[in-house]
């Protein structure tokens, strides 16, 4: 190839590369903000086969810009501002904590919750009718939800009177085991709330719990206890204290009963936000979902092992027992 033709060649290159990025720049661009390791995309990956049942093609219709806190919540900031900076043209909240941060970081780009609790408690939202401002979405867990763990607990164990709770710091985390409280005041039972911030606080906590003669063991909510679902079921079953818990695949894990909501399915549901808004839908004109369907799961072998009868009415219930 000559001087000439291999200019030609080159222009024609840049030509189709420069329309490629021109095309690039005009898709829309999605952010996705979430506390997890890329390795665990876990809602990440719930958006984006949202995405993908609804005809999005990651690409071709819309660009993803993803950002990672792994399981660092003080870098979530930042994150959010990098995202902010790069003017998406809306915002998914993937993890729970990370919904505040982003609330705080933009009031003009649109939110979809995707992954949250307490919305309107923690004033992300104003109510769930009526979301008001910029966010909008999916709620994994109310205040029922909470209540009904305890009262599933009461059903379970007739003869208990004395919980303990592992619980998390932060506000949130205080409304979640007043809510707890409530249905325990009226079951006669009496909670005993534990602090735990870090890993090697649960055996500890575990201690605390058997001195002060917990009879059962509940904790509160949040990535922080899915990561140690497994640890506390072990901790559980070597303290002999039957664990209620709302964390996915816990039973599995080992705890004696889940209840709650299938988090990927609130994740694929926020899919259905993203887009309508991309199609023009405004944040506060869409209400805030709750989870439409909630599962009880229990570990019929956990129960063998601890020597608790699960009532007959639990087992009609149950969505699935763990043999």
């Amino acid at each position: 190839m000559n001087a000439a033709r291999l200019a030609v060649a080159i222009c024609c290159l840049l030509g189709a590369s420069s329309v490629a990025v021109a095309q690039q720049s005009k898709l829309p661009t999605i952010g996705v903000l979430s506390l997890d390791f890329p390795d665990n995309p876990s809602c990440v990956d719930g958006v984006r086969r949202g995405l993908e049942d609804l005809g999005y093609v990651e690409g071709r219709t819309h660009v993803l810009e993803l950002r990672w806190a792994r399981d660092r919540a003080d870098l979530l900031p930042s994150l959010a501002s990098d995202l902010v900076r790069l003017n998406v043209d809306v915002i998914v909240s993937a993890s729970a904590p990370a919904a505040a941060v982003v609330k705080e970081a933009t009031s003009s780009i649109p939110i979809v919750l995707a992954s949250s609790f307490y919305p309107v408690e923690a004033g992300i939202i104003k109510s769930l009718a009526h979301p008001g401002g910029n966010v909008t979405g999916v709620t994994h867990f109310t205040p029922e939800l909470m209540m009904k763990r305890v009262q599933l607990l009461k059903e379970l164990l007739p003869k208990a009177t004395r919980v303990a709770v592992l619980r998390a710091p932060g506000r949130l985390q205080d409304l979640v085991v007043r809510d707890m409280d409530t249905a325990a005041r009226q079951l006669g039972v009496e909670l005993q709330p534990i602090e735990v911030r870090s890993a090697d606080d649960v055996s500890p906590a575990f201690d605390r719990a058997v001195h002060g003669r917990a009879q059962a063991l509940m904790s509160t909510q949040g990535p922080f206890f899915w990561r140690l679902r497994a640890q506390i079921a072990q901790l559980a079953l070597k303290h002999r204290l039957p664990t209620v818990s709302g964390e996915p695949t816990s039973a599995e894990a080992g705890a004696l009963l889940f209840y709650g909501p299938d988090v990927l399915e609130g994740c694929l549901r926020a899919a259905r936000y993203v887009d309508r808004i991309l199609k023009g839908a405004k944040p506060a004109d869409l209400p805030v979902e709750q989870p439409t369907k909630i599962y009880l799961v229990m570990n019929a072998k956990t129960a063998k092992a601890l020597g608790v009868r699960i009532p007959q009415s639990l087992l009609l219930r149950a969505d699935r027992v763990i043999e």
